[in-house]
């Protein structure tokens, strides 16, 4: 936990909620996190919850040390147009809003600003997230360290480049969308087989968590633990065979290569349009 430092989380909805509820669950304090939201209801319902308190981004953008940015990128503009003038010196800008890009963002703050991008993903819901990061012409290591803490309250952080975030919002930001959607796949076929959906919602899940647990575990590649499931001639054979058939790994890369170019096009529009 940061010490004498007050955290601003600006636009508090799923994902917003999800970073300021993990930080209280790490340890922080509601003295120490204030948040913005333009909805009168959903600000009394975060302070009733967290009891953190509510008020309006430029109050945040005055006095927190490190801002924490999570509106849609078409917001983006007119909410950094309305913190830049009232910035706290020295602040650290964490921004959170998919394709929006860093140099974007540092042209509509104050020179000098520290600005780090992030790219989350849902599971941060559950403590299990896989965020990246990356640093702005003006981020120090220091500042890098500040956000990793944050976020390693609500899952695992990696630094990288941000001339890789739009493979990164392929793979892990879109990430979960892939597994449930293999995941249902997997429930659906059980259902065909005979199984009660209950039954086979309770062995999908468990294995793909269980799964997931075995390869962060052992360390182990992928290839070895298949191959481990994999006997000769076998039924698990018989079903991968039939996987390779329908070119089920050529169509993961084509749909992570189709959500890296969306990503890229995204970003472009939002540059084009004025959007940041």
């Amino acid at each position: 936990m940061t010490e004498g430092r007050l955290l601003a989380v600006l636009g508090a909805g799923v994902m917003g909620e999800t970073v300021l509820s993990g930080l209280l669950r790490a340890g922080w304090t509601p003295d120490q996190i204030i948040a913005t939201d333009r909805r009168p209801d959903r600000q009394l319902e975060l302070h009733e919850a967290y009891g953190v308190r509510m008020v309006s981004n430029a109050e945040a953008a005055a006095q927190a040390d490190t801002i924490v940015v999570v509106v849609k990128p078409q917001d983006m503009r007119a909410l950094l147009t309305e913190i830049a003038p009232v910035l706290k010196p020295g602040a650290l800008v964490v921004s959170l809003a998919a394709g929006v890009d860093i140099a974007s963002i540092e042209a509509q703050l104050p020179e000098g600003t520290a600005v780090v991008r992030v790219m989350p993903n849902t599971p941060a819901q559950v403590d299990e997230g896989m965020a990246a990061i990356s640093p702005g012409a003006h981020s120090e290591p220091h500042h890098l360290e500040r956000v990793t803490e944050i976020l390693s309250a609500t899952g695992r952080v990696l630094t990288v480049p941000e001339s890789y975030q739009d493979a990164v919002t392929a793979i892990s930001g879109s990430g979960p969308a892939y597994l449930f959607f293999v995941v249902e796949a997997m429930i659906e076929a059980g259902v065909h087989l005979g199984l009660p959906r209950d039954i086979a919602t309770e062995l999908v899940v468990q294995t793909m968590l269980g799964s997931a647990k075995l390869l962060r575990e052992t360390g182990e590649h992928p290839t070895v633990l298949r191959e481990r499931v994999t006997s000769p001639g076998g039924t698990t054979a018989a079903a991968i065979r039939q996987l390779e058939d329908h070119k089920v790994r050529a169509a993961f890369i084509g749909a992570m290569e189709a959500a890296r170019d969306r990503s890229r096009q995204l970003a472009e529009d939002a540059r084009r349009n004025g959007s940041v």
